[in-house]
């Protein structure tokens, strides 16, 4: 194993982690905060041991095979996020070690689960970099590193690979570099546009940049206690219905609009589920809060809509607290926890590509009873899905729900209140943010005890990396040579 190579790239990434650090510096600083000191030692720190690591590694072999790849990825999101947590301990607005890692992996795996209390009273700068922790983990450390790593000598593709969410990674570009690229450039353009209307609509310029940030992340960090619900206005709230649907759609697909290729969108198998899915639960959440509460058609749609859109694409926003719904919209809202967005999404959840994949092949099992000699293969997008993608899919829903259940009931340990503790597994897993009980959306996760947030951090990796990437790590058989 080239251990060497392992240590350069994340020597690299932490130098990048330490320039986003001093971004936020200026930020602190522009406002006057009393965190700006402890930005700058934080960026120095990951900035030095970053610089300290690449010299000493500087001539290591190039290449990045299947195990480097597996094991750098989820060492990135790890060590992103135990330097990430220092300006946190160092301003003093997260003191405990395990709170402050809890943000930060929250943070960077996009899942949006908060330990704070009160969010108002934290300087601009902790705010802007809770932001940019999801900002960065939206699109993923990784892809950003192709962009990066090139100029090294460094090739990308098993990074690439292990990161990309998704059963099958698409390439805009047949060179990996400039899909990374891509991808990023589209990203940042969604944002900026985001930004713009949400200042246009009534937010301050640092409110529409953190929320465009989360938004494009689909991670649901809020500058605001109350979330998006401190903002009542139906233009923000529509606009980041929009945005956030759109980070949840495969960004191939955004890349293909952008380029003029309107009829591949709507050809799109996947993206029409995904479509009829948020529209199928919105109308039906819209009708049960029509008929139990006091809210007009408009106020009952938009609610349903942004509720729906923020859980099925994992953002974790609230305009609503659908606690208080009737049970029948509260469990609907449960079951959007295990969809997730597009494949190729900043999405977490098991996709929705999968979801359509089961779905077909348990209806062709069906026909292939009655018809044992017939050929009937599972068709996606017109065109045969592989038996290998087939059985992973198959796999990756059993491992997915068999780690929900066993999770769930470990958990129990440590939060004895049943609802409580499947809320909590299953929005930490599928990196989605508030869940049921008592770490619903008017709740957060500060009463947790520190082993269920360590619990807790590792199902937000393991959600974030769809499983295998880490699960593969405790194999025997991946260690030998």
């Amino acid at each position: 194993m080239n251990l060497k190579i392992i240590f350069k790239v994340l020597g690299l990434l932490l130098v990048v982690e330490g320039f986003a650090m001093l971004l936020t510096s200026v930020v602190a600083l522009i406002y006057g905060g009393n965190d700006t000191v402890a930005f700058l030692i934080s960026a120095g720190i990951n900035l030095g041991i970053g610089a300290l690591i690449t010299a000493a590694t500087w001539k290591a072999k190039k290449d990045i095979g299947k195990r480097e790849g597996f094991i750098i990825v989820t060492m990135v999101w790890l060590v992103f996020s135990f330097f990430g947590s220092l300006p946190y301990i160092l301003s003093g607005s997260i003191p405990r070690f395990t709170d402050a890692f809890f943000e930060t992996i929250s943070g960077f795996t996009t899942t949006g689960s908060s330990i704070l209390n009160d969010i108002e009273a934290l300087p601009h700068g902790i705010l802007f970099w809770r932001s940019i922790t999801q900002w960065l983990g939206g699109m993923g450390i990784i892809v950003l590193s192709l962009a990066i790593l090139p100029v090294f000598g460094i090739g990308g593709m098993q990074l690439f690979m292990a990161e990309v969410p998704g059963p099958t990674p698409d390439k805009i570009s047949p060179r990996i570099t400039q899909t990374a690229k891509t991808l990023w450039g589209i990203y940042i353009l969604f944002t900026v546009l985001e930004t713009i209307l949400l200042w246009i609509g009534g937010m301050s310029f640092f409110d529409s940049i953190c929320h465009s940030f989360t938004t494009m992340a689909t991670g649901g960090f809020s500058t605001k206690q109350a979330s998006i619900a401190h903002w009542p206005s139906p233009f923000i709230q529509y606009v980041i219905t929009f945005f956030m649907f759109l980070a949840g759609t495969n960004f191939t697909l955004s890349y293909m609009a952008i380029t003029g290729r309107f009829s591949a969108i709507f050809k799109d198998e996947e993206f029409k589920y995904y479509s009829l899915i948020t529209l199928s639960f919105s109308a039906v959440i819209t009708g049960g809060l029509l008929l139990s509460s006091h809210l007009n058609f408009e106020g009952a749609f938009r609610e349903a809509l942004f509720q729906v859109v923020s859980i099925v694409t994992t953002t974790g926003f609230a305009t609503a607290d659908y606690l208080v719904w009737p049970p029948f919209l509260t469990m609907l809202i449960f079951a959007l926890f295990f969809f997730g967005g597009s494949a190729g999404s900043t999405g977490g959840g098991i996709k929705i590509m999968r979801i359509v994949v089961l779905a077909k092949n348990g209806y062709y099992e069906l026909k292939r009873l009655v018809h044992p000699r017939a050929v009937i293969p599972v068709k996606f997008n017109r065109h045969s899905v592989d038996s290998k993608i087939v059985t992973n899919v198959l796999a990756f829903f059993m491992l997915y729900m068999v780690i929900f259940f066993v999770s769930t009931i470990l958990f129990t340990l440590i939060e004895p209140d049943m609802e409580s503790s499947m809320g909590a597994v299953a929005t930490s897993l599928g990196n989605i943010g508030p869940g049921l009980g008592s770490v619903g959306p008017a709740e957060n996760f500060y009463h947790i005890s520190p082993l269920g947030k360590w619990f807790l951090s590792f199902l937000m990796l393991l959600g974030r990396l769809e499983l295998f990437t880490v699960l593969v790590l405790f194999s025997p058989s991946f260690w030998k040579e």
